[in-house]
Parts: C-alpha cells; sequence; structure tokens
C-alpha cells in the first residue's frame, strides 16, 4: 500500500516541522497572513491609527508646556483621544486573535494528529508491507505486527515510528552538518589572514638573515 505509506511519512513530516517551529510562531504567521488579506482595511486602519498616534506623541513631546501650553493641551487632547482609540483598537485585535488561535490550533491538530489516529486505528489489521520469511526471528516479526496486523508484516504503528526516528534523524543530520560547515568556514575565513601575515613575516626573517650573513 505505497499510497498509505506516503502519506504517513508525509504527515510525520508535517508534524516534525510544526513540532520544530513551534505553535505559537505558525499561529502568528497565519494571523499576520489573514489581516493582511482577508481583511486589509482593519490592518490598514490600525496602521493608520498607530502611525498618527506616534506623530502626535512625537510632537507633543517636542512642544513647551510653558512656552506653549494652547498648542500643547490641544496636542495633549488628540493624543489621549489617540490612545484610547489605540487600545479599543488593541483590546479588540487581541480577542479577534485569540479565537483565530484557537481555531487555527483545532484545525491543525485534526489535520495533523487527528488525522495520524485515525490512519492508525483505520490500518490497525491491515499490513503496510510484508517482511520476506526467515529475515528476521519471531519475536521481531511479532514485534514489527505489534499490535493487530498480520504475523510477518509491518503495522502502521511501527511503520509511523519508523518514519519519526528517520525524519528526526535528518534533521540531526542536517543540523550538525550545517553547523559544521558554517564553523568550517567561519575558520577558514578568519585564518586566512592569519596565514597571509606568517608567511610574510617568514619571508621577511629569511632576507634579514641572508643581509646579517
Amino acid at each position: 500500500m505505497p499510497s498509505i505509506l506516503l502519506t504517513v511519512f508525509i504527515l510525520q513530516l508535517v508534524i516534525h516541522v510544526v513540532n520544530t517551529l513551534g505553535a505559537s510562531t505558525i499561529n502568528n504567521v497565519l494571523w499576520n497572513l489573514y489581516i493582511n488579506f482577508a481583511s486589509p482595511k482593519s490592518a490598514a486602519d490600525q496602521r493608520e491609527l498607530k502611525s498618527q498616534f506616534m506623530r502626535v506623541r512625537k510632537e507633543m513631546n517636542s512642544t513647551s508646556s510653558q512656552d506653549e501650553f494652547a498648542r500643547w493641551a490641544k496636542l495633549r487632547r488628540q493624543h489621549d483621544k489617540l490612545l484610547e482609540q489605540l487600545e479599543k483598537s488593541k483590546a479588540s485585535s487581541d480577542a479577534g486573535k485569540s479565537a483565530f488561535e484557537t481555531t487555527a490550533s483545532t484545525l491543525r491538530w485534526v489535520c495533523t494528529n487527528g488525522l495520524r489516529m485515525y490512519i492508525q486505528y483505520s490500518y490497525m489489521k491491515q499490513p503496510m508491507f510484508w517482511v520476506p520469511r526467515g529475515w528476521v526471528p519471531y519475536y521481531a516479526e511479532w514485534l514489527l505486527s505489534f499490535p493487530r496486523a498480520p504475523l510477518g508484516s509491518v503495522s502502521v504503528n511501527v511503520w509511523v515510528l519508523a518514519c519519526t526516528a528517520v525524519i528526526t534523524l535528518a534533521h540531526e543530520t542536517l543540523v550538525a552538518v550545517a553547523a559544521l560547515v558554517g564553523k568550517s568556514g567561519f575558520t577558514q575565513k578568519k585564518g586566512v589572514p592569519i596565514r597571509v601575515g606568517g608567511e610574510k613575516t617568514q619571508a621577511a626573517g629569511g632576507a634579514k638573515s641572508k643581509k646579517v650573513s
């Protein structure tokens, strides 16, 4: 059943990516996409309100309350009004974001862990593929077919564990290789000037020795 094998592998890969990035990071990205594409007018209004607030606040701070009291008082009233509007807008945005994150987290769980549990339950008794007879001892065949797949086959639960192990190992290997390459490049880049300088010093020392002799 190659389609189920591939589906489980891709599903485990998605779950690993979600766990690596973190739920909060993914929720923030989805929220920003939602407010910019689903409700662009609301996002633009909030940005404009914040821009006006910062402009009035900067102008008020640069105005003397003693020398220009009338102008400062007017700016203060505008500042307080914009601050109140901004706080209301932020409270409304935070409430919408909280509801959005709850919905997004629920859908993400259903589409990842929920789907995996459904596949594991639905294909519990079906073999993913068969192990050639005699390749492994009896107890290994029993473990590979756990919990209810036919003896001599690999169950969906074991295939899930195998996919998880391979993906985790591949991720750790890529991270280690990237760190090693980055460290090697940094060391090489830092060591080139020192090596060249050392060669020049040695050459100068050799020339000086020849002069003395």
